[in-house]
């Protein structure tokens, strides 16, 4: 598929109205004219790649367009002598820059069906506008999530990514009601779909839902137990006190957060700032875990020594070895508090890790992690010792 550049489309859009005007009216399928302005192109003297160009081009403006819900035949104005269009100062000089000798011969551009066209153009103006998928890694992301999400046809599974990377289970509130007696939360934000003969439909994430209780395994991190939004409320305002900016993610089930070191210490015996963030989607409970979890990578020298806190630099560890140490860094914090996370189905993808796991370099990280969050042994005797 050829990139678009939004900027182009940009530059284009002015023209682009005009040609619509134009070439069709108002109750025109609008996919087939696009197909006619590339075909008039081509009788203007356009080379069939800058023809190709330009048509990838227009799908992905009229794209835009319709999902504004906007009449690409009511926004420009027809001009008088059509072949203008294309000429050096207009479509051109944007698509077709090069002289080239005039060719009566259209090319081949072979129709599409109408939903083949629409979804071709969605498609186009959805990698433009988001660039989400410019390296290898996001690309094989999109292609495990669609496999994934095997209710979907492939073309919504990518839509459902680019909204909300992380999903694993959605549905129709209709679907929710009938088949799991759930109900989308009160403001609930629906993501959209492409809908057989129809436009648009939308679906809500499982974490979007209540009502009836599912099975604990149908959400990626489960843990049981309870923790009171006040309790909460003052982890979170201990570790951000202690140099850890909180970044709260929108994202579904299958994603709960991430850390990276972020700017530089003042000096260089000073602490290392960072930057953590947490699925806000998550039960709080949740949320600690992950919060938990990501601190460890950073006590347990996973992102690089950290001087102000005596981390020495352990990033030679492998991925496994680093996952099994921080889920059990978690693990042992949330069991002290009175959660219990299904860690085992976590740490079952990295059982080969077990042999060369670092038991003091986890619970001294247990206990920084602790301390961080303000619920250590000693902070907490402190505080009873203070209400006594």
């Amino acid at each position: 598929m050829a990139a678009t550049d939004p900027a182009l489309i940009q530059k284009a859009r002015p023209h682009f109205l005009a040609a619509f005007a134009t070439f069709g009216k108002p109750g025109d399928d609008a996919y087939q004219i696009a197909q006619r302005i590339a075909q008039e192109a081509a009788t203007a003297g356009f080379a069939p790649p800058a023809c190709q160009n330009l048509l990838v081009h227009l799908r992905a403006f009229l794209g835009e367009v319709l999902l504004s819900r906007l009449d690409p035949f009511l926004l420009g104005r027809p001009t008088p002598n059509p072949a203008s269009l294309f000429a050096e100062e207009r479509l051109g000089g944007l698509f077709n820059p090069r002289p080239v000798p005039a060719v009566i011969e259209q090319p081949n551009l072979p129709l599409e069906s109408d939903d083949e066209q629409r979804d071709r153009a969605l498609l186009d103006q959805l990698i433009a506008a988001t660039r989400l998928y410019a390296n290898s890694t996001a690309v094989q992301d999109l292609l495990d999530f669609t496999i994934r999400l095997r209710a979907f046809a492939p073309f919504n599974a990518m839509i459902l990514h680019i909204q909300k990377p992380g999903l694993t289970h959605a549905a129709t509130a209709k679907d929710w009601w009938e088949r799991f007696g759930r109900v989308p939360k009160p403001g609930a934000r629906p993501l959209l779909i492409m809908r057989m003969r129809g436009p648009v439909d939308f679906v809500f994430d499982i974490l979007d839902t209540h009502g009836r209780e599912l099975p604990e395994n149908a959400f990626s991190f489960p843990t049981l137990g309870t923790l009171s939004r006040q309790r909460f409320d003052q982890i979170l305002a201990s570790v951000a006190g202690a140099g850890f900016e909180l970044v709260e993610l929108d994202r579904g089930d299958a994603e709960a957060g991430w850390i990276r070191r972020h700017g530089h210490p003042a000096t260089p015996k000073g602490k290392q700032r960072y930057q953590l963030a947490f699925n806000r989607n998550h039960p709080a409970r949740t949320q600690l875990v992950t919060i938990a979890h990501e601190l460890a990578h950073a006590f347990l020298g996973h992102l690089g020594a950290d001087k102000g806190r005596d981390i020495r630099d352990r990033r030679d560890r492998s991925l496994a070895e680093r996952e099994v140490e921080a889920e059990m860094t978690a693990y042992l914090v949330a069991m002290r508090n009175g959660l219990k996370p299904r860690s085992e189905s976590y740490l079952d993808a990295y059982k080969g890790a077990f042999t060369g796991l670092d038991l003091y370099g986890v619970m001294r990280a247990a206990n920084a992690v602790e301390t961080v969050m303000g619920v250590s042994a000693a902070q907490l005797k402190a505080q009873a010792e203070g209400r006594a």
